[in-house]
């Protein structure tokens, strides 16, 4: 582990980013145009204090889920992130395989949409990244380990996540996780995470089974669905996909499809982010 060259790094990092990039207000007492460690604390999900040692040179060793939460909230490039993790005395993640850090420049847009909710996934469905409103309409997707990461293993494991949905959209939601997924493994059929994660499936679910075995294929790049939350009810939302060239990471993005859903988003919106967001898992 480099201490010095760490610190560096982060301070440097940390002083060229603008609070509007990632969403925060400048404030008439701000004195720099960086972010302040309090805000890059506050960002990433850790204490203040570890920000301070990190950058004075005094901190233990980071694991990888911290580098993570640092590379996501100082919006850190492809190259940046990898020399962050080779600073820090561990290996970047594989730029091949499931990549499990949300890419910069999909960062960047998703503080760009205050409006939507939006969120980042990976091509296995494995949420990355989301904003504001996507945690207050769907709950905290970000935080779950092991198969259940990814959206596909939830819904065809758990029966609470398709209740979140109406029974007569079940099924269309259920046939385009499949067909999607289908394409991922004719993308990547040698990558073990993905062939363990449908043997899984198949051996765990009769549903999954039964339409894998239908091998119907299919890129989800736009669709609808309606989302019952239990504080403001029913909200239909339009679902636009932005894709990345290689197909590995994409930016999901709702917005309400109807005046009633507008009204009802916008009311969720307004009440902010309450204990209930947490049990919604759609």
């Amino acid at each position: 582990m480099q201490r010095d060259e760490l610190a560096d790094f982060l301070r440097r990092r940390r002083e060229a980013i603008r609070p509007a990039e990632v969403g925060l207000a400048d404030g008439p007492r701000r004195r720099t145009s960086g972010l302040r460690r309090e805000e890059v604390a506050m960002l990433a999900g850790m204490s203040s204090d570890y920000v301070v040692r990190l950058e004075q040179g005094r901190s233990s060793q980071p694991s990888t889920q911290m580098l993570g939460a640092l590379a996501r909230a100082l919006r850190l490039s492809d190259d940046e992130r990898d020399h962050l993790f080779h600073l820090a005395g561990h290996q970047p993640p594989p730029a091949d395989g499931t990549a499990r850090l949300a890419r910069a420049g999909l960062l960047r847009i998703l503080d760009l949409l205050s409006e939507a909710a939006a969120a980042v996934l990976s091509d296995l469905g494995e949420t990355l990244a989301q904003n504001r409103g996507s945690t207050l309409l769907m709950g905290d997707q970000t935080s779950y380990t092991g198969d259940r990461r990814y959206h596909a293993y939830r819904w065809f494991t758990d029966p609470a996540i398709s209740a979140f949905h109406p029974p007569e959209e079940r099924d269309h939601l259920a046939r385009a996780m499949v067909s999607d997924m289908r394409a991922v493994a004719g993308r990547r059929h040698d990558d073990p995470t993905l062939v363990r994660l449908i043997a899984r499936l198949t051996d765990e679910s009769d549903e999954f089974r039964r339409l894998w075995a239908e091998h119907e294929v299919g890129v989800r790049r736009a669709d609808r669905k309606t989302i019952i939350h239990p504080a403001v009810g029913p909200v239909v939302m339009n679902c636009e996909t932005l894709m990345t060239p290689d197909q590995r990471q994409f930016l999901l993005v709702l917005t309400p499809a109807d005046a009633e859903s507008r009204e009802r988003y916008e009311l969720l919106r307004v009440v902010g982010l309450q204990e209930f967001a947490s049990e919604v898992r759609g």
